[in-house]
């Protein structure tokens, strides 16, 4: 197969001059946590087995959006560490000289057994969701009795070197907003930065809020009640949080896409286990890659559709959403189930 070559003199852009940069690719929908803001139903329509992509398809895929422009890619879920033997198709992603980044996001349950082998075939680093430092609370909020696991693998993340260690704590006003302070002693003890998330109104998140909603200046105003003056880190580019340090240098982020909705600068796009390219996290279309594959398409025509779509790309998802006169949960029950494409633990997050 011949793919189309690189141009690296000229990016890739959408209609906002945005560059294809970084994908996020799902390689399961299935999780082993039922987390409120994600899954927080008892029964799920989960996507045909056959139709998931088998790591050959994703590193085809992947070497398409490579010689594209995409220099960073984050394999993601559902839980990620569900899909058997994920240590081999990071080595096969880890052929493609021109990715400067392979990162992984998990719940980390299953990261302690991994962390170890995912270094060794070239995975760089990992984002641990951790939302709460209480048993009962993950019990209670993500059906979950395994805290002790998520500590561990972090544990484990840190011994392999998977750096920088990032966790991500989606904050929840009367769930966990009094951990705040918490999680950020516990980062700085296990050679970790935190990521605060405000609660998105996307996927499962059929019971959102705005009053749920602690935004980033309250996170930040009650991080300056316990350690005094807060400095922003200077060139944020197209990363979706903003940095901060405090004055022991300890650094932090915080990812306000509800109340400080960063589209304007977005690079990413999202390929789901099944192969259906989405351009934005609240998008509602996507285009069928996998189709594409199995029928036989060459990479150059692959390579022509992606880059098609995205030069028409105009989605601001989180920053229409500000806009709604009665703002409410994206989706409710019985959307959900009739396109499970809709559901944050299929796109991937």
């Amino acid at each position: 197969m011949t793919l189309v070559p690189r141009l690296p003199t000229s990016p890739l852009t959408d209609l906002l001059n945005r560059p294809l940069r970084s994908l996020r690719i799902s390689v399961t929908d299935r999780c082993n946590m039922r987390c409120g803001y994600c899954m927080p139903e008892e029964e799920y329509v989960w996507l045909p087995r056959q139709s998931i992509l088998s790591f050959e398809e994703v590193a085809r895929l992947a070497g398409i959006f490579i010689k594209l422009g995409v220099d960073r890619i984050r394999l993601t879920g559902g839980e990620p560490l569900l899909r058997h033997e994920l240590s081999t198709l990071v080595r096969l992603l880890r052929g493609f000289p021109e990715l400067q980044d392979l990162a992984l996001t998990t719940n980390g349950i299953l990261l302690s057994r991994h962390a170890h082998e995912l270094r060794e075939a070239g995975l760089n680093r990992v984002t641990v969701s951790l939302d709460t430092l209480r048993p009962d609370r993950m019990q209670q909020f993500a059906k979950s009795s395994r805290h002790a696991d998520v500590l561990a693998g972090i544990a484990a993340a840190a011994r392999a070197g998977l750096a920088p260690l990032k966790l991500n704590m989606v904050v929840i006003r009367g769930y966990n907003d009094d951990e705040i302070i918490d999680l950020v002693e516990f980062a700085r003890g296990n050679q970790a930065e935190v990521r605060f998330i405000e609660y998105m109104d996307v996927g499962g998140a059929t019971g959102w809020s705005m009053d749920l909603v602690v935004s980033q200046e309250e996170i930040l105003e009650r991080l300056r009640c316990r350690y005094g003056s807060i400095e922003p880190v200077a060139g944020k580019g197209s990363a979706p949080a903003d940095r901060f340090v405090l004055s022991d240098g300890t650094a932090l982020g915080v990812i306000a896409s509800t109340t400080r909705p960063f589209c304007r600068s977005c690079d990413r796009s999202r390929l789901t286990a099944d192969g259906r390219w989405l351009l934005c996290l609240y998008g509602e279309a996507g285009l069928d890659l996998r189709d594409l594959l199995r029928q036989d398409r060459s990479d150059a025509e692959i390579a022509e559709a992606v880059s098609r779509a995205w030069r028409a790309r105009e989605d601001r998802g989180a920053e229409q959403r500000t806009t709604a006169s009665e703002r409410g949960a994206l989706y409710q029950l019985a959307s959900l189930r009739a396109d499970p494409h809709r559901e944050m633990h299929t796109r991937g997050g």
